[in-house]
This record gives C-alpha cells, sequence and structure tokens, in this order.
C-alpha cells in the first residue's frame, strides 16, 4: 500500500477492509458471517489497520463500522476456547501498564492523533463495546443494541474500554452495566452518554462530522483530541495493568469456570 497517497484501499487479513479516501480512514469489520466477532486473526487485523493509519499522514479522520447485521457482537468465545494458546496471545504483554493484543483494539484508537468516529449498528456487545469505547464519538443506529457483557462469563472488561468508561459516564452507570452485562437500547445508551448522537444513517452523520473536521485545523484538533482525554498517560498504563492482573486472577479461580458452564446451559451464546 502506499500510505501517503490520498486514496489507498486494502484488505488486512480478510477481517478489515482499509479504504484512505480524501483525507478520511473507513475501518470496515469484515466478517459479517459472525457478526463481526473477534477472533484472533481479527484482533491482529485491527491493530495492523491502526498502525497504518497511524503511518498516514493524509488521514484527518477515522470512521469505523461493522459489515452485515451487527458492528460487532463480542469475542469469538468457541474460537478462542479452540486453542488454549490464544487466549495467552491475547494476554501477553511485556509490562503490566503496556497494551496487550486485547487492549490494543480499543486503546489504539484513542492513541491515534486523530478523531475516531465509530458508526454502531445491530449487536454491539462484549469485545465490540469496548472498541466502540475507543472512538471519540459514537453514532448509533436505532436498531443497535449495546452491552458490556463480560459479567456473563464471569470475567470482568479487560480490552482497555474501563478507560474511557471512567471519562465517559458517571461511575454507577458505568458499575451497573458492567456488573450485571444488562443489554440497552441506543436511546437508553444515549441518556447516560455511551452514545454520542442517535440517527436513521449514522454513516452519513459520521461523514458530515468528519467533513466538518477535515475543514478545521490538524494542529487545532490533534491538541483538542489530547486536552479532552482526561485519563492521563500514567493513569491509562495503571488501568491497563489493573485489567489484566484482575482478569488472570479470576481466570484462576473457580468463580469464573461455574460462570461457563451456567451461560452454556442457559443459552447457546457464542460471543462475549
Amino acid at each position: 500500500m502506499n500510505q501517503t497517497a490520498a486514496n489507498t484501499e486494502s484488505s488486512i487479513y480478510q477481517r478489515v477492509l482499509l479504504n484512505i479516501n480524501d483525507g478520511i480512514a473507513y475501518v470496515k469489520l469484515s466478517r459479517a458471517d459472525k457478526h463481526n466477532a473477534l477472533d484472533l486473526t481479527m484482533f491482529r487485523a485491527i491493530v495492523k489497520a491502526q498502525q497504518t493509519i497511524a503511518k498516514n499522514p493524509s488521514v484527518r479522520v477515522v470512521i469505523v463500522h461493522g459489515a452485515g447485521e451487527s458492528f460487532c457482537s463480542g469475542l469469538d468465545v468457541r474460537s478462542v476456547l479452540a486453542n488454549p494458546l490464544t487466549g495467552l496471545k491475547l494476554l501477553f504483554k511485556w509490562l503490566p501498564g503496556n497494551a496487550n493484543l486485547a487492549q490494543q483494539v480499543s486503546v489504539g484508537w484513542r492513541r491515534l492523533k486523530v478523531p475516531v468516529i465509530m458508526v454502531l449498528h445491530g449487536n454491539c456487545w462484549g469485545g465490540g463495546m469496548q472498541i466502540a469505547l475507543g472512538g471519540d464519538f459514537r453514532i448509533a443506529a436505532n436498531n443497535t443494541s449495546l452491552s458490556i457483557m463480560e459479567a456473563r462469563w464471569g470475567l470482568i472488561p479487560d480490552m482497555g474500554g474501563t478507560v474511557a468508561l471512567r471519562e465517559n459516564l458517571a461511575a454507577d452507570h458505568a458499575k451497573r452495566l458492567a456488573m450485571t452485562a444488562q443489554t440497552i437500547t441506543a436511546e437508553q445508551a444515549q441518556a447516560i452518554n455511551l452514545v454520542t448522537v442517535i440517527a436513521d444513517n449514522p454513516m452519513q452523520v459520521a461523514k458530515e462530522m468528519a467533513d466538518s473536521i477535515i475543514n478545521r485545523s490538524p494542529d487545532a484538533i490533534r491538541e483538542i483530541k489530547r486536552l479532552c482525554q482526561s485519563i492521563s498517560y500514567w493513569q491509562e498504563r495503571k488501568i491497563l495493568a489493573a485489567e489484566t492482573i484482575k482478569q488472570l486472577k479470576i481466570l484462576l479461580g473457580k468463580n469464573q469456570k461455574i460462570a461457563v458452564k451456567r451461560e452454556q446451559k442457559n443459552a447457546n451464546i457464542p460471543y462475549r
């Protein structure tokens, strides 16, 4: 790919389609047959897209959206459980404060110097919600269903979305969603600031917002993003470390295994 060209397009690991057009990087999650559920290959594809965008000076705004019926229905649990090494690859990091592969798909969007707009529709659950939280804005279709679903499987949210939750939601709302794994509507999400805008045509609204941003000074936009992210670099590292350490403790305990068995009996839900 010619990363300095104004218009480029590529398919990354057949999981993500990246199209850079006149300053806007369109990132499409492209595993529609699985509701864009996250397997190891898709984690890597999202991070590769982030890295490609970061190296391209022509990009002024990023729009992330999903193919098919959903934005992203979460982690493909069956795929991950099929190979015990996959979980280790997702959680491994050299230092506790670094972002592991699972966390990069959320915090990687925060670390880009340009604004990131998430266009949501259908299911935005678990890992999909964590990805959406990495964006600066979340434009949701009326039919969007949102959930921080990890507690259903006896886990804590461990993909970096906790950073944005602390910035955007009141503590009681954040804890309620994370503790109950409740599924909420776009309207309910907007009421607690989990969603920025609800629209009949969210992609159109995202493009209009992107065009408006492109007409402003890129230097000003970059600094505004940095200043408005209230979590400092060191606070972010502390949260990322805590997510991983606490999740590992939970995975070693018996209650998490009990939660998995309960969910497997209650419903045939392959995602979280």
